[in-house]
C-alpha cells in the first residue's frame, strides 16, 4: 500500500522535474544570441498595439527589462498618434491631416508635447522603474538631441511638423554609459527654440544610425513585410537591403509600408547591422526575435 500512495508522487516529481529541464534548455539556447548583444546598443521604435494594449504592454516592458538586465542597452522611441487624438478632441481642437501628416499649429503642437513628453514619456519610465530598471524620459530638445526644421509636404506648409537635421548623441552616451536606458518623444527643436512634431519612424531610423546600433526593432501592428498582401502568412524573414527598391516599383511593398521600409534602408545604410519589423500585437515579440534564430517579422540586412 505504502508503495502504490508513493507512486503518483514520484511520477510528479518526475513530470515537474522534466519540465524544469525544459526551461533550462530554453534558457542554454538563448546564450549565443545573449554573447553576440552583451554591451550592443539596440534602438526600440514602440508604438501600435505594443502601447495600447495592457497585456501587450506588460510583456514588452518585461522584454525590455530582460534586454537590459542581461546585458544589452535598450534605447526606446516612442510615438502617440492615437493618444494626441484623443487629447485634441478633448480639448476640442479640430485634427487634419495632409498627406498623411497631422498639420500642427501652435495650440496642437503644444498639446502633443504635453501629450508625448509629458504623459506617454513617463509613463514608459515608470513602467520600466516598477521592474527595478533605471529609465530616464527625454524628448529631442534635451542637450539639442534632435536638431530640426519645418518639414513641407508636396509643397504644403503643415506648421510645426518637423524633419530631422542633426542628431546630437552626447546625451543618449552619457545615459547608457551610466546604465540608463533612454526613453525618446518625437520632439526636436530649431536654432529659434521652435517645438516640432516629428515622425517617430524617422527619429528611431536617425538616432539608431548615429549610435551604429546592432539592432533598430519596429515595433508594428502588421506581421512584417509581406509578398503577398493579402495573404498574412507571405512575410518575407529576410530581405537584403538591396531589394528594397525593387520591392517598392512591383508594389510588394505599397502605401504606408513604403516610408517605413525606406527608414530601414537609411538606418543600415548609416551602419546600424539589421533592422526588424515586427509584430507588435505578440506577446514578447521582441525576445522572439532577438533570442531565436527564426524570428517572427522581416529582418533587413545591410547591403553586402
Amino acid at each position: 500500500m505504502i508503495m502504490s500512495k508513493s507512486m503518483p508522487n514520484i511520477e510528479h516529481k518526475e513530470i515537474k522535474m522534466q519540465e524544469y529541464i525544459e526551461k533550462v534548455e530554453v534558457l542554454v539556447e538563448t546564450l549565443p544570441y545573449i554573447r553576440e548583444f552583451y554591451g550592443k546598443t539596440v534602438v526600440i521604435k514602440y508604438g501600435g498595439s505594443a502601447m495600447s494594449d495592457e497585456n501587450i504592454k506588460r510583456t514588452i516592458i518585461q522584454d525590455i527589462t530582460l534586454m537590459k538586465l542581461v546585458g544589452m542597452n535598450p534605447v526606446i522611441v516612442h510615438g502617440g498618434g492615437p493618444e494626441i487624438n484623443e487629447a485634441l478632441s478633448q480639448l476640442g481642437i479640430e485634427h487634419k491631416f495632409v498627406d498623411g501628416l497631422r498639420v500642427t499649429d501652435k495650440k496642437t503642437m503644444e498639446v502633443a508635447e504635453m501629450v508625448l513628453t509629458g504623459k506617454i514619456n513617463k509613463s514608459i519610465v515608470s513602467d520600466l522603474q516598477k521592474q527595478g530598471i533605471n529609465a530616464v524620459g527625454i524628448s529631442g530638445k534635451d542637450g539639442k538631441l534632435i536638431e530640426a526644421s519645418k518639414k513641407l509636404s508636396n509643397g504644403h506648409d503643415l506648421g510645426f511638423v518637423g524633419k530631422i537635421d542633426k542628431i546630437n548623441p552626447e546625451i543618449l552616451n552619457t545615459l547608457i554609459d551610466n546604465g540608463f536606458i533612454p526613453i525618446i518623444s518625437p520632439i526636436g527643436s530649431d536654432k529659434e527654440g521652435n517645438s516640432y512634431n516629428i515622425n517617430a519612424d524617422y527619429v528611431a531610423a536617425a538616432i539608431a544610425g548615429e549610435l551604429k546600433a546592432q539592432k533598430l526593432v519596429f515595433l508594428t501592428d502588421t506581421e512584417g513585410v509581406l509578398k503577398n498582401f493579402n495573404d498574412k502568412s507571405s512575410v518575407i524573414s529576410v530581405l537584403p537591403a538591396e531589394e528594397i527598391q525593387i520591392l517598392i516599383e512591383n508594389q510588394t511593398i505599397k502605401g504606408g509600408m513604403i516610408p517605413k521600409i525606406e527608414c530601414c534602408e537609411k538606418a543600415v545604410n548609416q551602419g546600424v547591422k539589421a533592422v526588424h519589423i515586427i509584430d507588435g500585437r505578440i506577446e514578447h515579440c521582441l525576445l522572439l526575435e532577438i533570442f531565436t534564430q527564426k524570428g517572427i517579422g522581416t529582418m533587413i540586412e545591410a547591403k553586402s
